[in-house]
């Protein structure tokens, strides 16, 4: 790829106001005096997506998502437009917002980010029933689930992090949940049988509702087209006044068709996260990567992998051409009240390889467990899942990265434990349970 400086008279334009876009805002400011502007159908100001469910719980306000003060943008020259792009016409460099107002731009990205994914279910489009992934979806589900009293009973359909946490959402606000998961345990087609065992205990000590082997097959209405409950895949009916379809996202391309992008799930890019027209690239959940990493996928709609295309992208807009490398897998979450974290690669029981061992601990009397999967032959660490457990991710990075030996992270793990100060550490018991696993492997 030929080296690019954006000079102080062009014009980047990048529509989605993400961690995705905004990062890539950022980081071209710090090197380049051009101009940019920011748009957004969602809202005016980046906010943390990840911190609304936090909001819908009281626990913190909308304005308290937002990582910069609302003087930041214009202190930066990082121009905001509040409006939602609905025509690309890249042979022009022009976009057309809805009312017809027009933007021209020398650069374009993409970093419109993703939508809920429905599955044309009978009944998804009456009223009560949505997805959750925007502002706009949270500000819904205030009006639709504010309490117990106008939500006697919610369901959700989707057993992913989605779901687990409008869960907790709705449960925090006394609104009994019903989960329908369509696998025999909770996120099982992502994490070991034994992890999702725990998890399922974990969610029903909660009091929610949850049904495994289950999935939608219709939702009904009332005469006045609202929600009234839903048919399960098993024929059993449940009333209800709200139906969240927790069933993935997708990226959010719709709009793009016909503009002479290259479109597959999501925008297809290269490893610089070059569209196929030049002067566009994409970034975060909306990219598709033409050729994914080993054990990556083409599309990963996470936080950090939107922050990392961002500071990529604009290293190379700013004349030093940076191919798109995410390092290990990781991603945290939260089921409820235990932390989740993992690092590189544990898989779910049904594709692991036979040449693949897999080591699992559970504390006796606490919510805290651990599952590391490693190389039969070499012993090569190849990942681990934490429960109710802080790791260093700097520590772990470094592990995978180096392909260090199961047996050495073993001994080495008090290096990586990040629990609160004083907290007693469980990393004795995990070594000796550890030892144990292996003199029976022998």
């Amino acid at each position: 790829m030929e080296a690019q400086v954006l000079t102080d008279s062009q014009h980047v334009v990048i529509i989605g106001n993400g961690i995705a876009g905004v990062t890539a805002a950022r980081h071209i400011r710090k090197q380049s005096n051009c101009s940019i502007t920011i748009i957004s159908g969602e809202s005016e100001y980046f906010f943390s997506r990840t911190a609304l469910m936090y909001v819908y719980m009281g626990h913190l306000k909308f304005e308290h998502t937002k990582p910069y003060e609302d003087r930041f943008w214009a202190e930066n020259r990082l121009d905001l437009l509040h409006s939602r792009v609905q025509e690309v016409y890249p042979e022009k460099k022009l976009l057309v917002l809805k009312g017809g107002a027009e933007v021209r731009y020398d650069t374009l990205i993409l970093a419109t980010g993703s939508t809920p994914k429905f599955f044309g279910w009978p009944g998804q489009e009456l009223q009560g029933v949505q997805g959750f992934y925007a502002l706009q979806d949270l500000e819904r589900l205030e009006r639709r689930a504010p309490n117990a009293h106008q939500c006697a009973h919610a369901v959700i359909v989707g057993g992913g992090l989605i779901g687990i946490e409008l869960a907790e959402m709705l449960n925090s606000r006394k609104i009994p949940v019903t989960l329908l998961v369509r696998e025999s345990s909770f996120w099982n087609n992502v994490l070991p049988d034994f992890d999702a065992t725990l998890l399922n205990e974990h969610i029903r000590d909660h009091g929610i509702s949850l049904r495994l082997n289950t999935e939608l097959h219709e939702i009904r209405g009332n005469d006045n087209g609202r929600v009234s409950g839903i048919i399960t895949s098993s024929g059993e009916e449940i009333a209800c006044d709200l139906v969240v379809l927790a069933t993935g996202v997708t990226p959010n391309v719709a709009f793009l068709k016909g503009s002479g992008l290259e479109l597959d799930q999501g925008i297809l890019v290269n490893e610089y996260l070059e569209t196929n027209i030049p002067g566009i690239y994409a970034i975060g959940d909306c990219a598709q990567l033409r050729n994914p990493l080993p054990g990556r996928r083409a599309t990963e709609a996470v936080w950090y992998v939107g922050r990392a295309m961002g500071q990529t992208v604009a290293q190379t807009l700013c004349g030093t051409p940076t191919s798109y490398r995410p390092g290990n897998w990781y991603n945290s979450a939260k089921f409820l009240d235990i932390e989740y974290q993992t690092y590189g690669y544990v898989s779910p029981d049904t594709s692991r390889d036979s040449d693949h061992r897999i080591f699992h601990w559970k504390h006796p009397k606490k919510e805290q467990w651990l599952t590391l999967e490693y190389y039969a032959k070499t012993s090569i660490l190849l990942g681990i899942n934490a429960f109710g457990i802080r790791l260093r991710h700097e520590v772990l990075e470094r592990w995978l990265t180096a392909k260090l030996p199961v047996e050495m992270a073993i001994l080495q793990l008090q290096e990586a434990w990040f629990n609160p100060e004083f907290a007693p550490s469980v990393v004795p018991l995990i070594q000796h349970a550890f030892l144990e696993y292996q003199q029976k492997s022998l």
